[in-house]
């Protein structure tokens, strides 16, 4: 079991925010931090080599040649607000 000494506005926010949401404050807490965890654990992950990387942009666009070909009017903002009296 770990303890923890909380400032007492950072308890009291902790507090409000686990009633908020229904849960024992305990619950709350244990659920922030295997976030936090899990997030670290996330970003501390090796880099893809080139191979990897190459697979998954091919993966991502197979079938892109079937994409319809726009005009490059269609990418102006007076083509998003067609119809709008402004």
């Amino acid at each position: 079991m770990i303890r923890i000494k909380l400032r007492p506005e950072v308890e009291t926010r902790l507090t409000a925010e686990a009633q908020a949401r229904g849960l024992e404050v305990s619950a709350y807490i244990e659920g922030l931090l295997e976030e936090a965890v899990s997030a670290r654990s996330v970003s501390a992950r090796r880099q893809p080599t080139r191979e990897e990387m190459r697979a998954f942009f091919e993966a991502m666009s197979a079938g892109s040649e079937k994409i319809p070909q726009l005009p490059d009017e269609a990418f102006q903002r007076e083509s998003f607000y067609q119809g709008h009296d402004w």
